[in-house]
C-alpha cells in the first residue's frame, strides 16, 4: 500500500475472497420442505449478511500485511452482528408461534436460530481461508492465485458443511404407518392410548374416517433419550402439521414401555407417505443429543 492507496494485488485478493465467501453463504441457503429461509425476502436477508461476513474475512489478511491492526478489530463486530442475526431469527419465529398449526417449541426455534448464525461464520472462515491462500501462493500470475484461493475456499466450505451436518429422526429410527382406532371418545394408535378428547359423535366419525398416524420406532434403546424428549416430539409434530396441514386435532404421545412415539392428526392433505417423510426429515435437536459412547464412562479410580 503506497500513499494510502491499496495495491492491485490486495484488490484482487479482497474481491476474490468476498466472492467465494458470499458464494459459500449462497450454497448453504437451502429452502427445503420446511421452507427455511422463506423466499425471496429470507434469501435476500441472509445473502446480505453473508456478504458482510465475507467482506470482514477478506480484509483481515490485507490489514495484517499492511500492519493496520486496528482494522482487524472489526472482526469482533462480526461476532456481535451474527449474534444479533440469531436473536432476530429467534424472535421472528417465536412471534409466529400462535399462527402455526402446532407449536415449534423453544428447543426447535433455538436450533434454527443457531444454524442461521453458524452459516454466517461459514462465509467469514471461507473468505479468510481464500485470502490467506492467495497471500501464501503469491504467484506472479494473478489467475494462479485466484484459482488456488477459490479451490481452498471451496474445500474449507465442504469440510465445514460435513462437520456441521446434523442428523434427522430417520437416521436413528424407523417411521411406519399407524392404525387409527376410535373407541367411544378415546383414540388409540396401534393399541396405544392417545387421547379422550373425541367427545362428540361428529369428532369420532371425522377421526375414524380421515385420521392418519405414524409410529416412530427407535433403532436402539439409547435413542429414546432423544425421541422421548418433549421438544423433539414437538418438533416432529410441527413438521407433520406443516407438511400436510391440519383439518382438526393433532396429537403426539409416547409409549413408556416400548419407546414408541405416535404422531397423529386429521390432515387437510390425506397423504401418509408425505407424513412419514416429514417426520423422518425432522432434525434431531442439539439440545436432545446424547452420545452413547461418552456416557459409557469408566468411573473406577475416580476421586
Amino acid at each position: 500500500m503506497k500513499g494510502g492507496a491499496i495495491s492491485t494485488e490486495h484488490i484482487v485478493m479482497i474481491v476474490t475472497a468476498i466472492i467465494i465467501g458470499t458464494l459459500a453463504r449462497f450454497l448453504t441457503i437451502k429452502e427445503d420442505f420446511r421452507q427455511y429461509p422463506s423466499y425471496p425476502n429470507g434469501y435476500l436477508i441472509h445473502l446480505i449478511t453473508g456478504f458482510v461476513a465475507a467482506a470482514l474475512g477478506a480484509v483481515a489478511i490485507p490489514a495484517l500485511m499492511t500492519k493496520n491492526f486496528v482494522a482487524v478489530t472489526f472482526l469482533t463486530l462480526a461476532i456481535q452482528q451474527f449474534r444479533d442475526v440469531r436473536k432476530s431469527e429467534r424472535e421472528s419465529l417465536k412471534d409466529l408461534e400462535n399462527t402455526e398449526y402446532a407449536y415449534q417449541g423453544d428447543a426447535y426455534i433455538d436450533g434454527i436460530a443457531k444454524t442461521f448464525e453458524a452459516r454466517n461464520y461459514f462465509s467469514l472462515i471461507v473468505s479468510l481461508a481464500t485470502a490467506l491462500t492467495i497471500q501464501l501462493v503469491d504467484n506472479d500470475r494473478q489467475w494462479v492465485n485466484v484459482i488456488a484461493g477459490a479451490i481452498v475456499g471451496l474445500i474449507v466450505l465442504y469440510l465445514l458443511k460435513r462437520f456441521s451436518k446434523g442428523k434427522t429422526i430417520g437416521d436413528i429410527a424407523q417411521v411406519k404407518p399407524g392404525k387409527v382406532e376410535v373407541k367411544g371418545s378415546e383414540l388409540f394408535v396401534d393399541g396405544l392410548y392417545v387421547s379422550n378428547q373425541l367427545g362428540s359423535e361428529n369428532a369420532q366419525k371425522l377421526y375414524q374416517n380421515e385420521g392418519i398416524a405414524v409410529v416412530i420406532y427407535p433403532n436402539e434403546v439409547h435413542f429414546r433419550i432423544s425421541l422421548d424428549n418433549y421438544g423433539q416430539r414437538q418438533a416432529a409434530l410441527f413438521e407433520a402439521t406443516r407438511a400436510i396441514g391440519v383439518k382438526r386435532y393433532h396429537f403426539s404421545r409416547k409409549d413408556y414401555e416400548k419407546g414408541r412415539v405416535v404422531i397423529t392428526l386429521v390432515p387437510i392433505i390425506n397423504d401418509i407417505d408425505r407424513l412419514i417423510e416429514a417426520v423422518k426429515k425432522t432434525p434431531l435437536l442439539e439440545s436432545t443429543k446424547k452420545s452413547h459412547k461418552v456416557m459409557d464412562t469408566n468411573l473406577v479410580g475416580r476421586e
